[in-house]
């Protein structure tokens, strides 16, 4: 996620004193360090992010959003959802152009996405053909999402709570999911590979601590990627990656898998000059912060995705790479900007609705923002003959 303010103006920073901390998920916690001793940071992080009873995605209050603690870009405007259904299309026509063509988002959240994206194929040969199946960890959320398509008027068939194993043909989605996903985090100290833990400090706090690593696999992902920690370096992996892709590629007979998040190859993830402290971060209230102890269950927990990681879980399930790029050029080879251009010539359009679009725009397409996201297809029983996917035919001039 991306810190944005409301509106998209710059305001003075919330005052976080009364955001607190869930009270009953902190004891939940303390309890489980002091029964089994330092719990590795995968375990925290999954405890403060996804706990039934107080984890951040399932607590009774709804986060994301301008009223919340981040924005994702299909809630920064709709031009963002509305130019994805450009590879929908695409990819239809790819696989054959079958009758029914399903659509299968993990983590819709608030339906953003979905309304934008299904709005955006009414007139199209894909009307009426689309199945839409949200998988979502909080199931409450899915009766707000289906509100959100009836108010709109998208007609689609929508399924839930999906079983992610059912075969589909169609697309397997996932916008700024994996960066979600629990991570242990390690570090260089003293020539030898450690693992930080959390554990109890004399007053009850919970406090990061250095143990040795729970699982030979930490130390094996980075000889596998030809990654070496400098001495005092930081940094997170993500183990939950593999089962999590082959699980999202397991219902996928033919289509593709669209996966968008904020991360980097290995190489460049684990960069001992620019990343030396890890990607590990903290959100709320649209503030960014490096302190995970801090709000616990009240605050979104996120670290950067191994690319080089992913490519190789999509491998091992039995797809094939389609293209890795940027969002910023994902969007320009879908033509966003010819949307844009649309928008200002549409003599409906109010002057402050086109300038709130061509500010998103420039965000989502700045690569010091948005535009940096990695856009990442693979493909099952995926024909390569003809050009490339929109997504991922287009290069910024310089960049390589």
């Amino acid at each position: 996620m991306v810190d944005v303010t409301p509106d998209l103006r710059r305001e003075p920073p919330t005052d976080l004193s009364s955001v607190g901390e869930d009270d009953g998920l902190v004891a939940l916690i303390r309890e489980e360090i002091r029964r089994d001793g330092p719990m590795p940071f995968a375990r925290f992080m999954w405890l403060s992010l996804y706990d039934p009873t107080g984890g951040y995605y399932v607590a009774d209050e709804g986060r994301p959003g301008r009223a919340g603690d981040f924005i994702t870009a299909p809630e920064l405007h709709p031009i963002f959802g509305a130019t994805l259904s450009g590879v929908v299309l695409e990819t239809w026509r790819r696989i054959g152009e079958p009758d029914v063509l399903t659509i299968r988002e993990y983590g819709p959240g608030t339906g953003a996405l979905a309304v934008a994206l299904l709005g955006a194929l009414r007139g199209t040969p894909l009307e009426g053909r689309v199945r839409y199946q949200p998988v979502e960890v909080a199931g409450r959320s899915l009766e707000g999402l289906r509100a959100r398509l009836a108010d709109a008027g998208i007609e689609a068939v929508l399924d839930g709570p999906t079983d992610p194993l059912e075969p589909i043909v169609g697309i397997v989605l996932a916008n700024e999911v994996l960066d979600a996903l629990p991570v242990h985090r390690v570090r260089r100290r003293g020539g030898a590979f450690r693992e930080l833990a959390v554990g109890l400090d004399p007053d009850d706090a919970l406090v990061e601590v250095e143990v040795a690593p729970s699982t030979p696999a930490l130390a094996a992902r980075l000889v596998e990627e030809g990654i070496e920690l400098v001495e005092g370096q930081t940094a997170e992996i993500c183990l939950a990656l593999e089962d999590w892709v082959g699980g999202a590629a397991a219902g996928l007979v033919r289509g593709l898998l669209l996966l968008i998040d904020y991360g980097a190859s290995a190489e460049n993830l684990y960069d001992p000059v620019r990343r030396r402290d890890g990607t590990l971060r903290a959100y709320v209230r649209h503030q960014v912060h490096d302190d995970p102890y801090r709000h616990v269950g009240r605050q979104d927990l996120t670290a950067h995705v191994d690319v080089t990681a992913v490519e190789r879980a999509a491998h091992d399930a039995g797809l094939t790479t389609v293209g890795i790029t940027s969002q910023a050029e994902a969007l320009i080879g879908l033509g966003i900007e010819d949307r844009l251009r649309a928008i200002q010539a549409d003599p409906t359009t109010p002057l402050e609705d086109y300038l709130v679009v061509r500010s998103s725009l420039m965000r989502l397409l700045d690569p010091a923002a948005m535009g940096r996201f990695q856009v990442m297809g693979f493909g099952r029983d995926w024909s390569d003959d003809g050009p490339p996917l929109s997504p991922f035919a287009y290069r910024i001039p310089g960049r390589r």
